[in-house]
């Protein structure tokens, strides 16, 4: 039924490799949120991000993609996508939006969260963020 309508079915391997990659972001992305804090430029969040992705056996997916230079995006503020990571330094108050993709044996994972740099943040935005991560993020699996 579904071949007629173009959709492949994937093999058992297959989905498991789109796990594995899924998992090296899942993991990727909680290991930046730890480092996410005033005065960490988004360039050394790239490198933490790009040496767990190797490290983990998988190639970022992002970086060399038509001369992308990142591990990862890096979005600050009202940046609104696929921000390059580099020298900006974060600080208190800001906003990060960080995409991940990596790949194993050929196929991609990728994710994205926004996390708040330290405090004072509109009470606005805070609640958008949680509904949206509640609705859309690890809090809808429960």
């Amino acid at each position: 039924m579904f071949r007629d309508r173009g959709i492949e079915i994937k093999t058992r391997e297959q989905i498991l490799s789109m796990r594995a990659a899924g998992l090296v972001v899942g993991r990727t992305l909680e290991l930046l949120r730890g480092h996410v804090r005033a005065g960490i430029s988004t360039g050394e969040l790239d490198a933490i991000a790009e040496d767990n992705i190797r490290s983990s056996g998988a190639i970022p997916s992002f970086k060399g993609y038509h001369g992308f230079t990142g591990s990862i995006c890096a979005s600050v503020n009202d940046e609104i996508v696929h921000g390059i990571p580099g020298g900006r330094v974060l600080a208190d108050g800001d906003l990060i939006s960080i995409d991940c993709g990596a790949i194993v044996d050929g196929w991609h994972g990728d994710a994205a969260y926004t996390a708040f740099v330290g405090s004072g943040h509109a009470p606005e935005l805070i609640e958008l963020s949680r509904v949206t991560e509640s609705r859309c993020g690890p809090a809808s699996r429960r």
